[in-house]
């Protein structure tokens, strides 16, 4: 027998209509920002899927800018998110594209900061205002952010893996869950780890500091 949780039945606080297409899409945005870590000022969102073909209808486009924003599922004003873009002179534009992906609610999300840097965020909005980020700036991955995540980028070689969760554990950061992905042997890697509070500038430079072939650390 399935199981369901709250969510499942009554939906997320948000504004509307739907928890995937809205909520969802908002929860992705807002993530794309946090790892932008900056003031975005230039953004090109393309949408997949149902997105594309059913997502307008729903404001899926006015909700992924809103989250990008720094604005919440719930905030009232995410019907206005383009008119709120224009007036922090945030360039923002959204493509519908008819390309194949693997789940219907689909997102790439590309950003750029007022010093140039840019950011890249793939995801998904999976049901019940949940999200699965699959992509980040390149790099294959996969976490919902419903805990702190701490996202370490480095090359594949023996030790790292044990250097971070030493240095978290000296710190009294308990990991909940831990994935490593990489791109191949010895080559780009990078360690997803959620835990049960959030990893704070100070340990994130430790590690940036001891773990030598750590190439970039951010929390979300």
């Amino acid at each position: 027998m399935q199981n369901y949780g709250v969510f499942d039945i009554i939906g997320p606080r948000m504004v509307g209509p739907s928890s995937s297409h809205t909520a969802g899409a908002a929860k992705l945005g807002l993530m794309a920002r946090k790892i932008a870590g900056e003031d975005v000022k230039k953004a090109k969102i393309t949408l997949y899927g149902s997105f594309a073909t059913t997502g307008p209808g729903h404001g899926t486009d006015k909700a992924v800018v809103a989250g990008i924003l720094g604005l919440a599922q719930d905030d009232p004003r995410l019907r206005y998110s383009m008119l709120l873009a224009r007036e922090a002179d945030v360039d923002a534009t959204v493509e519908l594209s008819d390309e194949p992906v693997d789940h219907p609610n689909t997102a790439r999300i590309e950003l750029e900061g007022a010093d140039g840097k840019k950011t890249l965020l793939i995801g998904q909005s999976v049901g019940g205002g949940n999200i699965l980020v699959t992509n980040v700036n390149g790099l294959e991955m996969k976490f919902s952010g419903e805990y702190p995540t701490l996202i370490v980028r480095h090359t594949d070689v023996p030790g790292v893996i044990n250097m971070v969760t030493l240095i978290l554990a000296k710190e009294q950061i308990n990991v909940a869950f831990m994935r490593v992905f990489r791109q191949g042997k010895r080559g780009g890697a990078c360690m997803v780890i959620e835990t049960d509070t959030p990893v704070g500038e100070r340990v994130r430079q430790l590690i940036k500091d001891w773990c030598d072939p750590v190439t970039e650390v951010f929390s979300v």
